[in-house]
């Protein structure tokens, strides 16, 4: 798709709640050093978001964890869909879509006290970008939205989902190589629990049913590897995959000017115009609120009145701080989040 090769909007998925007044979305991109098959089992496993994203966003706690109910209401070559909810909250009621290859779409439809319906949607478009390697489109969605969530920058909320993702980067691309070294189905593999792992052996299921038309696959009962292996053996699934699965990091080594695919500046930054804009931006203040910080210092110390020099140095304390602020908010941006007993 381009400028001269429009798309055909006829062809192009629809969400109809996407275009209801007073619909508002968040959209980011990632790039994953992992299969992108194991990164959409990731996003519809909803059972592992209170624990392994404890309070990241907002929503998640350890102490909703939960056993889930599920209801498979179709199966067919183009995907799955159904029915999932808490044990606790069975009147929340999400709904979920598999489609072929790569979409996979959550909705959460509820009545709130004012007896008016509202939307919350989480849509992800996972396509392969190699062995071991995968590009995710997000799109986050409601027709409510919390006061502070608003107030929020849009590089914020992006840099919290990339740490969503890096909270998890890890154990899947160790899962990933795991696949890879032991060429085996998943059945044989996963400790499958029916009240978490539903839609995970669907998945897997589904590729068992059309994984002969593709060029490699993990199903549930059958596999098939690829034909020529990314990488050398050292690193199975792949050399990002391989070098993210590697202790005790977990892909959250390297800088801007030190390049590691799987670190949150290579991963989404050089994807997202937003996030490129907002680090030049801060970039450009840090460079002259240092200048700034100093000329205000070389005033203090060739200043005669003690209060001038007083003066002028606050000046140079506060330039300073600012250059220091703006390179935090740089850091933050740019920095894989990495697990405390992982830190080097």
């Amino acid at each position: 798709m381009s400028d001269k090769n429009p798309p055909n909007n006829e062809k192009l998925p629809w969400f109809e709640h996407y275009a209801m007044p007073g619909f508002s979305d968040l959209s980011t991109i990632h790039e994953l050093p992992y299969d992108h098959s194991i990164l959409l089992e990731n996003l519809m496993d909803p059972a592992h978001v209170p624990i392994s994203h404890d309070r990241t966003d907002w929503t998640a706690k350890r102490e909703d964890a939960q056993p889930l109910n599920f209801t498979v209401l179709e199966r067919t070559s183009r995907g799955f869909s159904g029915h999932w909810w808490r044990s606790k909250t069975p009147g929340l009621v999400n709904t979920l879509r598999f489609q072929a290859p790569c979409v996979l779409s959550n909705t959460l439809e509820l009545v709130d006290k004012e007896g008016k319906k509202q939307y919350f949607s989480a849509l992800f478009l996972c396509r392969p970008s190699g062995q071991g390697k995968s590009m995710l489109l997000v799109r986050f969605g409601a027709t409510m939205r919390s006061p502070i969530a608003q107030l929020l920058p849009n590089w914020y909320l992006h840099q919290n989902g990339c740490k969503v993702f890096e909270q998890d980067m890890g154990f899947l691309s160790s899962q990933n190589e795991v696949l890879m070294r032991e060429k085996s189905p998943t059945k044989n593999l996963y400790l499958n629990l029916r009240s978490c792992d539903t839609w995970v052996v669907e998945y897997r299921k589904w590729m068992d049913r059309v994984g002969h038309g593709m060029p490699y696959y993990f199903g549930h009962s059958t596999v098939r590897l690829p034909e020529e292996p990314a990488v050398v053996e050292q690193a199975p699934a792949g050399m990002v995959a391989g070098a993210s699965a590697s202790a005790p990091a977990k892909g959250g080594v390297g800088t801007v000017h030190a390049g590691n695919p799987a670190n949150r500046y290579f991963r989404h930054v050089v994807h997202c115009k937003g996030c490129r804009e907002v680090v030049s931006g801060f970039e450009a203040w840090k460079k002259g609120l240092l200048v700034a910080g100093a000329v205000a210092a070389t005033v203090a110390v060739l200043a005669n009145a003690r209060q001038w020099k007083a003066v002028f140095l606050v000046v140079a304390a506060v330039m300073l701080g600012g250059a220091s602020a703006c390179s935090g908010v740089v850091a933050l941006i740019t920095t894989n989040f990495v697990r405390t007993h992982r830190r080097l």
